[in-house]
């Protein structure tokens, strides 16, 4: 690990930051509580950045780069952190972007997920169960808290596919394999066609990209395994048409009826700056995939799981104003704050109207 480099990342854990970028012709930016801060330190040159870059890639790594002008990687620093780093070109010089991944996997009450709900969801034998929020929402880090959990409680045959592999997890009870994309498989999709063969109990696909992995990931479930997934959908409803959307309409019907019988349940999250600007808490939308919910996405009525979920708390769901109400309630998060993340403000006046 280059000397410069490694110093940039002890900051950012010092700082509590989550990620760190380098760009030419710029100072080194960390992002905190989702404030991009400026480093005391002068402007890197192109040479200066791509050095520091190049000087943490292997040979084949920087043959890649140059190859697809993309790389993701992940590494670690020995008593420090995991990172995930991703390398890109921007205006002809080379950029990076790296995220701290802790080493410690947080249990479900440290990632502030509703503990009851997910614990359900983590023992259920078989189904899908997808979390989903945008880029930097915390999805990788509960889908690790409930990969840990399951290999905690159950002696079965964990199997992960990520890009790349972020969170490291030993054998516990569990057996787990974990496979990057590039390294260990070339795709999701050529993964995922051969998993079957590897006896898995559980599946975690680290994103359902395209058609290809999305059928995979909806099959797979139907064949008796419970699989964990990601997708870069807001909320439930979303999530649902998304899948739904991908495929051909001559497809879609039968898609519709596949992912009620597999579905389990979907987690829709956003992490957000607490009052006083010291750290994020987590909202967490959950949909549950009761008879009601199951009904409503064969029969073309995704549009009606919403309210299904605002009178669902008997079966544990709630929607993501819901959260941001509670969030707001116990002084978390600032009104300001709650409204700014609501996809529907006036549903959640009503409930600050109370």
């Amino acid at each position: 690990m280059a000397a410069e480099l490694s110093q940039m990342l002890r900051v950012l854990i010092e700082r509590n930051a989550s990620d760190l970028h380098l760009s030419a012709h710029s100072p080194p930016h960390l992002r905190i509580d989702e404030k991009i801060v400026s480093l005391d330190m002068s402007p890197l040159s192109g040479e200066d950045v791509k050095e520091i870059i190049y000087g943490v890639l292997n040979p084949e790594e920087i043959a890649k780069f140059e190859k697809n002008r993309e790389l993701d990687r992940s590494f670690e620093i020995e008593g420090l952190s995991r990172f995930r780093m991703n390398v890109f070109w921007q205006r002809g010089f080379v950029g990076t972007a790296i995220r701290a991944i802790p080493f410690k996997i947080l249990s479900f009450a440290e990632c502030g997920l509703p503990v009851k709900i997910v614990t359900e969801l983590a023992r259920k034998p078989k189904g899908l169960v997808l979390v989903t929020g945008a880029t930097g929402s915390g999805k990788s880090t509960t889908l690790a808290s409930i990969v840990d959990k399951i290999n905690e409680e159950r002696a079965c045959h964990i199997i992960t596919v990520e890009d790349p592999i972020e969170f490291v997890h030993s054998n516990k009870l569990s057996v787990v394999d974990q496979r990057e994309i590039g390294q260990d498989t070339k795709t999701f999709a050529l993964a995922l066609k051969h998993i079957l063969r590897q006896d898995p109990d559980v599946i975690l696909v680290g994103e359902m990209r395209d058609l290809e992995t999305i059928e995979a990931a909806l099959t797979i479930a139907e064949t008796g395994h419970l699989v964990f997934a990601t997708l870069h959908t807001s909320d439930a409803v979303q999530t649902v048409n998304r899948i739904i959307d991908v495929f051909p309409s001559h497809q879609q019907q039968q898609v519709r009826t596949q992912l009620s019988f597999v579905m389990v349940g979907i987690l829709s999250q956003q992490l957000i700056p607490k009052v006083g600007g010291f750290g994020r808490v987590l909202a967490s939308e959950v949909m549950v995939a009761t008879p009601a919910v199951k009904s409503m996405v064969r029969e073309q009525k995704v549009h009606q799981i919403y309210s299904i979920m605002q009178t669902g708390q008997k079966d544990n769901m709630q929607t993501m104003n819901q959260a941001l109400y509670d969030l707001y309630t116990r002084k978390l998060i600032s009104y300001e704050e709650a409204m700014s993340r609501s996809t529907d403000t006036d549903d959640l006046v009503r409930l600050f109207k109370r």
